[in-house]
């Protein structure tokens, strides 16, 4: 291990997790990999359930699918948002019951309903005709919520455009799923990921409320009020607690809908996964590309391919940590391994590493237990998928 000034590089972690600093000392692993840290998942969701009682929490599977990171968080209680047959199968392996399960991808083959369905699932998400009929046909009689479009201003990750349908679609397809002999029970909708304003969601829980009340002139009676994930992770900046969101949403949950309070849910991947995790990467190549250009580029052995897809247009940007921190730094572009000249980190954005970092140096990246395995290639360039180790107790 390199020492700089006295230290270890895990003991600069700026998490001050013991458990990871241990792990990371403890062997010469091949990088990259990814270490989460079990307790912080806990940790974040009874966080998270203290600020929002009374509220169901669907965990998104998708945005880390560790097997123990499932199997704790049904035991803790919550249930599971998921995208797929495998990911079905993934939470009842794990201890989850499938009455707490939500089918909620909008996309979903016929098969795949049916899978669900003879699999116990019955709640499913919708936001078109189409997709509605496919559930009448193959999952009868089952709990259905409409996902409305929503707008993703203020977040890092937007996710518009290519879910949720009008407000008046909405209502509409709510009344006919009543009549196909399924069970309207509410909408949902989704402000965009690690979203950084906690108003954001007031405009959506109108729309929502609005939509409650023209089907209820239907004598459809909805009750459940999905407002989605978004909740943030600290990266570079702080970010607000999530007692502000939760306030925020409470807030407008009451101003909007008045004494005809609906059940609510949330559905967060990011806010529980992010901080449980650090990566460990090596240094493979410090290099310039003029000798005028004073940024030196800084290639890892893992990059947009191999598990930072949400570097993308540099969306989020992570915090860095070497064992050289405390000498004197410079201006870096970071990439990647891959033979893409897409697989770039950040260059726009004003990373400084240290002037005497080279090849073989770790670089831990910090709050990276959230969409990284899960973003990692099968083999892009025959390198290996994201490996991955926890640690830490199941409950």
């Amino acid at each position: 291990m390199a020492m700089t000034n006295g230290k270890t590089l895990v003991t600069m972690i700026a998490a001050g997790n013991r458990e990871i600093q241990d792990f990371l000392e403890s062997d010469q692993r091949e990088t990259p990999y990814l270490v989460i840290d079990l307790k912080v998942a806990a940790q974040q969701f009874r966080r998270l359930t203290g600020a929002f009682r009374e509220t169901t929490v669907f965990y998104a599977v998708k945005a880390n699918p560790q097997p123990q990171l499932i199997r704790q968080l049904a035991q803790l209680g919550s249930s599971f948002d998921v995208a797929s047959p495998a990911e079905i199968d993934l939470c009842l392996s794990e201890g989850a019951d499938p009455g707490r399960l939500s089918y909620g991808n909008t996309i979903k083959k016929a098969a795949d309903i049916r899978y669900a369905y003879d699999r116990g699932v019955r709640m499913f998400v919708f936001d078109s005709e189409a997709e509605l009929r496919k559930l009448a046909e193959h999952a009868p009689g089952s709990a259905v919520f409409c996902r409305l479009l929503a707008g993703s201003a203020g977040a890092q990750w937007p996710l518009s455009r290519k879910f949720g349908c009008a407000p008046d679609m909405a209502v509409s397809l709510l009344v006919q799923a009543r009549d196909l002999g399924l069970r309207p029970v509410g909408v949902s909708f989704h402000v965009g990921s690690q979203q950084l304003d906690p108003t954001r969601w007031d405009p959506s829980i109108a729309q929502a409320a609005q939509v409650f009340r023209e089907v209820a002139e239907h004598g459809v009676h909805l009750t459940l009020l999905n407002c989605g994930g978004g909740f943030p992770a600290g990266y570079q900046d702080p970010v607000e607690p999530i007692d502000a969101y939760a306030d925020a949403i409470n807030s407008a949950v009451e101003r909007h809908f008045g004494p005809y309070r609906p059940t609510l849910a949330i559905e967060p991947g990011r806010f529980i996964a992010a901080d449980t995790g650090v990566l460990r990467a090596q240094v493979v190549l410090v290099s310039q590309k003029s000798y005028e250009d004073d940024h030196r580029w800084v290639y890892l052995d893992i990059g947009r391919f191999g598990g930072l897809a949400e570097t993308e247009g540099e969306a989020i940007q992570y915090r860095l940590v070497t064992a050289r921190d405390g000498e004197p730094t410079g201006p870096v572009v970071l990439a990647g391994p891959t033979c893409d000249s897409v697989d770039i980190l950040y260059e726009k954005a004003p990373y400084r590493l240290p002037l005497d970092l080279e090849p073989g140096d770790y670089v831990d990246i910090l709050g990276t237990g959230a969409y990284t395995t899960t973003y990692s290639s099968v083999g892009f360039n025959g390198f290996a998928p994201l490996a991955t180790f926890c640690i830490g107790d199941s409950a």
